[in-house]
């Protein structure tokens, strides 16, 4: 039986992750951060198959002890700040966690068990200002945003371990995913959710930034198999994940509205746009500027030829599928929400 330990595993990656990797009859262990509350987030269903492991990013002592307990032989370093808007407001915890972390992993891995295999979370924030379109393993990174500029050191300190030390490491880069379980504060599932209040009646308008911003879209559900066969080849690579198409939020909320039957349409520019129900008149979007970033990333489209090719990774869950799931699985939880009222 092999065994796996996943940091960040109450995440929405880290909980598909492990029950991928169960399905596979791993061992799985889960770093936890202690807390005066437990908190297993999105792994809560798992408890019961899965041992949980104290550690901390920061802390390279509990990260050694982890290496010691599970004597793993894939580590996935999915942990993070991971909060493109709070790594402005918090860019040296960012910096630490996404950056510094990483490092402290590795080499815990350099000394406990040189042999375990190392996936890191890599992320297409670090193209940012992008240098070409789409974005491949080889184009240039730009990162616009504190938690960019972290993940591309835990990125390149990866690289690092792999050519300086024969760790077997590699990097995902992966596109943004999305899945019923991602963090309400990430635009997708905010908007996923006050459709499902707006579709209740408890809710009027839903308040964006940059409506315009472009984004390669896929369900998390389908990354993590990438992640898993990353490390199941003989060679460590890095590798972008992504759909290979771009939509503007306004079309996220656009589907969003639909999967609600509600038909929406947009009128205005900038500050001034605005998102009316076909229907009724009633205007259900609008935009506020203090959810601009200060510097905008304002188009993301990923190049997955690779992955597909190398890894015979392919993605199953299409745009508008991963959207109408999203929508579904909040209109249940507030309805259950409001019921308990």
């Amino acid at each position: 039986m092999k065994s796996a330990l996943i940091t960040g595993i109450n995440g929405q990656d880290g909980s598909y992750l492990a029950e991928l990797l169960l399905e596979k009859e791993y061992k799985v262990y889960g770093l936890l951060r202690r807390k005066s509350v437990v908190d297993y987030g999105n792994a809560e269903h798992l408890v019961d198959k899965i041992e949980f492991i104290y550690g901390d990013m920061t802390d390279y002592v509990s990260l050694a002890k982890a290496m010691k307990i599970s004597q793993a032989d894939e580590v996935y370093n999915l942990a993070a700040q991971s909060f493109v808007a709070t790594s402005w407001e918090q860019p040296i915890a960012t910096t630490q966690i996404d950056a510094l972390g990483v490092t402290n992993l590795l080499e815990a891995i350099r000394i406990i068990k040189p042999e375990a295999k190392f996936y890191q979370a890599s992320t297409s924030e670090m193209f940012g200002l992008v240098q070409e379109i789409p974005q491949s393993e080889s184009t240039p990174f730009y990162p616009r945003s504190p938690y960019g500029v972290a993940k591309l050191y835990g990125h390149w300190i990866t690289k690092n371990y792999r050519e300086s030390f024969d760790v077997f490491a590699c990097s995902g880069i992966l596109f943004n995913h999305e899945s019923e379980r991602r963090g309400k504060e990430f635009v997708t599932r905010k908007i996923t959710d006050a459709v499902a209040r707006i579709k209740l009646g408890v809710q009027d308008v839903l308040e964006l930034g940059n409506m315009s911003a472009k984004r390669d879209w896929g369900h998390s559900k389908d990354y993590v198999k990438a992640m898993w066969l990353m490390l199941q080849q003989e060679k460590a690579d890095d590798y972008v994940v992504a759909s290979g198409d771009t939509h503007e939020v306004r079309e996220f909320v656009k589907l969003a509205f639909e999967a609600a039957d509600i038909q929406m349409e947009f009128t205005g520019e900038g500050i001034n746009e605005i998102g009316i129900d076909k229907k009724t008149g009633k205007t259900l979007v609008k935009v506020n500027p203090k959810f601009f970033r200060p510097a905008e990333v304002e188009l993301l489209l990923g190049d997955p030829a690779k992955a597909e090719q190398i890894l015979g990774w392919k993605r199953e869950i299409s745009f508008k599928e991963l959207v109408g799931r999203m929508v579904q699985n909040d209109i249940k939880l507030v309805g259950k929400e409001l019921s308990n009222i």
